[in-house]
């Protein structure tokens, strides 16, 4: 009989390993396959082949899509605006991201090629091949144009260098996890634009400055508690990450300016109610009034076909 219960043990015990051990070889299993899914994504070495940058072009691509807003000091103007030297905190749930320096200098990105922004701004992937965190509004670059990208490389070669070094993001467990990111662009990064339909030539020009190089939706769409958008909820307001107030809605339930007093606002900053641009939006306004008034005009248009949202 002990004989019996030694022997009914001893297969019992082997029987576990065994199967603890084909668990752990799925799990790994399953652990390799997702980092592999989940992986940052680049282009490849001929993405950009046959592109010729134009800084002229790429100044144009500068401010519609809000460099210095982010990158320059927040009581910088004029030819200060144009020194990218980060620094600014920009405060959310998760934590506080530092903006970088994006000059033309070592502590910046001197050393980036053409290919290694297009990276960056399409798949949020660094040139180390490290996720960047999506406070960076990849979500949005994604979807422009590979030529505007190499113009914009173009123009910021040529703006003034900073030695001013990068301070870490204040970013806490788990949320400083950067290989987690893989997996919240499988759930929510998408290339696709949210106004869809049959536009005109004026209103598809809005939907790309608005949607991509512009980054509307960065702020103006409301986000999970995961900070993915709900494109649901497109352009309809949502709370400002800070903490500090909300963020309104632009859909037309509630901005309901005519396309002449939206192209005034996005000039001088001056609403219909003899009220001002203040905040962040000042900033906006200022790059807008640097683009032609077609630029503007197309915006107008496109904020028009956005979907209501009460």
């Amino acid at each position: 009989m002990r004989r019996f219960l030694t022997w009914r043990f001893l297969t019992w015990r082997i029987l576990t390993w065994r199967i603890l051990i084909r668990l752990v070889i799925v799990g790994l299993i399953a652990l390799l396959a997702g980092l592999y899914v989940t992986r940052p994504r680049t282009f490849g070495a001929d993405a950009l082949a046959g592109l010729v940058a134009d800084a002229t072009r790429g100044e144009q691509v500068f401010w519609a899509g809000g460099c210095a807003s982010c990158h320059a000091d927040p009581k910088a103007t004029g030819a200060a605006q144009l020194l990218l030297q980060g620094g600014r905190r920009l405060d959310s749930p998760f934590g506080s991201f530092v903006v970088p320096n994006i000059s033309p200098s070592d502590q910046g990105i001197a050393g980036w090629s053409a290919l290694d922004l297009a990276n960056a701004m399409h798949y949020g992937t660094s040139p180390g091949g490290s996720h960047y965190f999506p406070a960076f509004p990849y979500g949005s670059y994604v979807k422009a144009t590979l030529q505007d990208i190499v113009d914009l490389k173009a123009y910021l070669d040529s703006l003034p260098p900073s030695d001013r070094a990068t301070e870490p993001h204040e970013v806490g467990f788990p949320f400083n996890i950067r290989l987690s990111l893989g997996g919240w662009k499988l759930l929510f990064f998408s290339d696709a634009f949210v106004v869809t339909g049959d536009l005109t030539s004026e209103e598809t020009r809005g939907r790309y400055l608005a949607e991509a190089l512009g980054h509307c939706g960065e702020c103006h769409t409301p986000r999970n508690a995961f900070g993915g958008w709900d494109r649901s909820r497109w352009l309809a307001g949502a709370a400002n990450p800070s903490g500090k107030g909300t963020i309104p809605n632009i859909t037309p339930a509630k901005l309901t300016w005519s396309n002449a007093e939206l192209v005034e606002y996005f000039t001088s900053g001056f609403t219909p109610e003899f009220d001002s641009a203040g905040g962040h939006m000042a900033y906006v306004v200022e790059n807008l009034s640097k683009l032609p008034e077609s630029d503007r005009a197309a915006i107008a248009a496109y904020l028009k076909r956005v979907a209501p949202v009460e």
